[in-house]
């Protein structure tokens, strides 16, 4: 008499009437194709809205917006803020935020370059300034991770802190930039194939951003705590030692930029950095980095940066007042967030 033949054996793996450790294993990688599927159906659409703004651009003011100079414009505008944003993604990723660091910019940018810290020169400014940043960054992580303070309100407080020190500093003045290597760097002899030093700067800390986030273990505990905390402690990750390396990294960020914000003006302003924090977290989110933790992408924050920059010089070449140009970003936010509730609903059902 034949001998039946088991089900998985009749009907094969992929149609068995139990699980099957193959079929089991596709289930699981379903997920993360589905999100990458989704990151870069997400990143092209933030592509062609870019094309779009630069055919707009080009249409209003086709003798201005496409001249080499005022296009290496946007990008060296888009350098400054898109290094804060690269940390603010790492931040947010996690499942916190970070509304200080405008205000360490600032407060980096003045104490690089007071009178004591030019006499050392180049090295001295560029020193100041990323350490200042580190401090700032330093205090925010040792708050949250371990004085356990809500990440709002322990960078809230630095906010305020760092604004009120860096008036103090330049007591309400500029302080002008005298050390010339700085102000080299600003200038068009120093464009490297006509592209100038603060993009490269920028280039460089995006590809180290995405290599950090996407391929090392260090990304990795990022995402796994941003999504849950718990599970990722009982996984054996020290959340409270990676939060607060990922304060040191936005405030890293911060003092970067409040270098290259010198170097783009020549001067140190207790009024730089006003409301990067602000902009840093739209271009995360519109990039595509969930606001509640989980999941971050460089890639789309730095087009996020570069959509909203190129807004900024489209209505300025426009003669538009800036009241209008505030309102479409916030469109734009509402409209970003909105689409990644609808994504995040569609992804759970």
């Amino acid at each position: 008499m034949t001998q039946p033949v088991p089900p998985a054996r009749q009907y094969g793996p992929d149609h068995g009437s139990g699980p099957s450790p193959h079929t089991h294993r596709q289930k699981q990688d379903r997920p993360p194709r589905r999100l990458g599927l989704r990151a870069d159906v997400r990143n092209l659409s933030l592509l062609g809205v870019l094309v779009v703004l630069v055919a707009v651009g080009g249409f209003t003011e086709p003798d201005v917006f496409l001249d080499t100079g005022n296009l290496q414009l946007v990008l060296t505008q888009s350098s400054v803020i898109g290094v804060v944003t690269v940390g603010m993604t790492f931040v947010i990723t996690s499942g916190g935020i970070d509304l200080s660091v405008g205000a360490m910019v600032a407060l980096a940018s003045v104490w690089a370059t007071t009178v004591a810290t030019q006499e050392y020169g180049f090295a001295g400014i560029l020193f100041t300034a990323v350490v200042v940043g580190l401090g700032a960054g330093l205090v925010n992580g040792l708050l949250i991770a371990y004085g356990r303070m809500v990440p709002f309100i322990a960078t809230l407080a630095m906010l305020a802190s760092a604004r009120g020190l860096a008036l103090q500093i330049t007591d309400g003045r500029t302080q002008l930039v005298t050390v010339q290597p700085v102000l080299d760097l600003g200038l068009p002899d120093s464009y490297v194939l006509g592209v100038p030093p603060l993009v490269i700067m920028f280039a460089a800390v995006t590809v180290v951003g995405w290599l950090v986030l996407n391929r090392t273990t260090f990304g990795r505990r990022t995402v796994a705590i941003g999504g849950n905390a718990e599970a990722a402690r009982l996984a054996g990750i020290d959340v409270r030692r990676q939060r607060l390396l990922l304060y040191l990294l936005s405030g890293l960020c911060c003092g970067i930029a409040a270098f290259m914000l010198v170097v783009l003006s020549g001067s140190g302003q207790n009024t730089n950095g006003n409301l990067y924090e602000l902009d840093a977290i739209a271009a995360a989110i519109i990039g595509g980095t969930l606001l509640s933790g989980g999941r971050g992408t460089i890639v789309g924050s730095v087009l996020g940066v570069l959509v909203f920059t190129t807004i900024t010089n489209i209505f300025a070449l426009n003669n538009l007042q800036s009241d209008v140009q505030q309102i479409a970003k916030g469109a734009i936010i509402v409209a970003a967030v909105l689409v990644q509730r609808r994504t995040s609903t569609q992804g759970g059902t």
